[in-house]
């Protein structure tokens, strides 16, 4: 089952890169290619979730590591994935509501000629999504982050001919930049302060007596001011 996790975020992604790249071949058909892997997606969600039911509580973590992403000496960032019952809540989220999402847009843009692209659109944000929630460690949640950024600014600014949507789009595009400051600045103190920054180092090492009070605020802090960026909470 470890293996399944990759997939998850496999099939949107795939979906992503054939419609953005794909051409005009698939503009009459792109929108259920779209469709089809968000809901491929979600069946392998619900599979996995099945399968989480039938074990134990401490048994229902599960890891996939597919390379290392960057090996620098101490620093160490893997392609990892992590799916436990918090994440495997957001995954089924994400994919079911994503999935409707996709099946909604089929008749709201049916008279859009460049149907093909914002399905495309859709099919990145859902990548990405699963990317945040699947990752086990900061930085590649961070990869995740800015693929979120990357597509809701994309998305909320499709119709880029219209005044109110292109003003929509550059505000989100900076509030965003304002929140990815506070979640890099977050991840280098992890890495200076923990010598890592995989979730399972971060959190064991948080409760050392050797860590300043002063430091884990820090952290916390820009955590939350990365959080009001993303998600347009006060005062952003």
């Amino acid at each position: 089952m470890n293996n399944l996790i990759a997939l998850l975020i496999a099939a949107p992604l795939l979906g992503a890169v054939v419609l953005l790249f794909g051409g005009r071949l698939l503009d009459r058909a792109g929108h259920l290619l779209g469709t089809a892997l968000a809901l491929a997606s979600f069946v392998i969600g619900a599979v996995l979730f099945v399968d989480m039911l039938g074990k134990d509580a401490e048994q229902r973590g599960l890891h996939q590591h597919l390379f290392t992403w960057v090996p620098v000496e101490r620093f160490q960032a893997d392609v990892a994935f992590g799916l436990d019952q918090l994440s495997m809540t957001f995954v089924l989220l994400i994919t079911g509501v994503g999935t409707l999402i996709h099946v909604y847009s089929i008749g709201y843009m049916a008279h859009d000629p460049r149907r093909r692209r914002f399905f495309g659109y859709l099919n990145l944000f859902l990548a990405a999504m699963l990317l945040l929630v699947l990752a086990d460690n900061y930085l590649l949640l961070y990869a995740g982050w800015e693929g979120v950024g990357l597509a809701s600014y994309l998305l909320i600014g499709f119709w880029q001919d219209r005044p109110s949507a292109a003003t929509a789009a550059k505000k989100a595009f900076l509030v965003n930049r304002v929140g990815d400051i506070g979640l890099s600045v977050a991840i280098m103190l992890m890495f200076t302060t923990f010598g890592g920054f995989s979730f399972d180092e971060v959190f064991s090492k948080a409760g050392d007596s050797g860590v300043g009070q002063g430091t884990l605020n820090g952290i916390a802090l820009m955590l939350l001011l990365a959080a009001c960026g993303k998600s347009a909470q006060v005062p952003l």
